[in-house]
């Protein structure tokens, strides 16, 4: 028996089926309506689920901010403390609909607050600011590495010194006119440099500062 055809037409080689949920898609296109699309609908609950998974990540601070929904906080909650596949998947899909009936401007308030989380502190930056300043200079002035040992007496002398020694030597150009190059002892230093300086911030002590004693003219 031969089988019955399918109404429909074809777009860019697609067979469209007359009544399928593209063929609907292509006439309301066509009718120039502003009604979403079951495409459109699918790709915004899917963000949305995704952003509620996000959500789990968020620091309290930023998830006290915000002041969502005490549904969705309590949701939040009790996905964290879940540890079965299954049951943390049946959680993440009910905060994904509770996700669906918030405001848009809250779910834009929760993009900006993992945006925010993810962005380096005022303090991380001048941070790494002073860590690349003492790699510099340990580098280029043979005082610097006594001034920073003053500065940070727990630094291992030896291994600083033998770092500074190979940062040199990696750091001249194989021919004249090249630049200078970097290797793993620049990356070493800037280490180093960033975890005493962590360490001394989470000390009653004054910050290690690039310029202290230093006049600012390298040997």
């Amino acid at each position: 028996m031969s089988r019955k055809l399918k109404k429909g037409y074809y777009v860019r080689g697609q067979f469209v089926a007359e009544g399928s949920a593209l063929d609907l898609e292509y006439k309301r296109e066509l009718k120039g309506t502003d009604e979403p699309t079951r495409t459109d609908l699918k790709r915004e609950s899917d963000e949305q689920q995704e952003l509620g998974e996000e959500l789990l990540t968020l620091r309290a601070d930023l998830m006290t901010r915000l002041a969502l929904p005490e549904k969705l906080i309590d949701a939040v909650t009790e996905a964290k403390r879940l540890t079965n596949f299954e049951a943390i998947r049946r959680q993440m899909q009910f905060i994904g609909k509770l996700m669906r009936k918030l405001e848009p401007e809250m779910i834009e308030a929760i993009r900006a607050a993992l945006v925010e989380q993810h962005m380096p502190s005022a303090k991380e930056t001048l941070l790494l600011h002073q860590a690349e300043q003492w790699r510099d200079r340990l580098i280029a002035d043979d005082d610097a590495v006594g001034q920073w040992l003053n500065l940070s007496p727990t630094t291992d002398s030896q291994q600083l010194r033998s770092l500074v020694r190979q940062a040199r030597k990696d750091a001249k150009p194989e021919k004249p006119g090249l630049a200078p190059r970097h290797g793993r002892a620049y990356r070493d230093i800037f280490q180093l440099v960033r975890e005493q300086l962590i360490s001394a911030q989470e000390q009653p002590e004054p910050t290690l500062q690039a310029g202290d004693g230093y006049d600012g003219h390298d040997a």
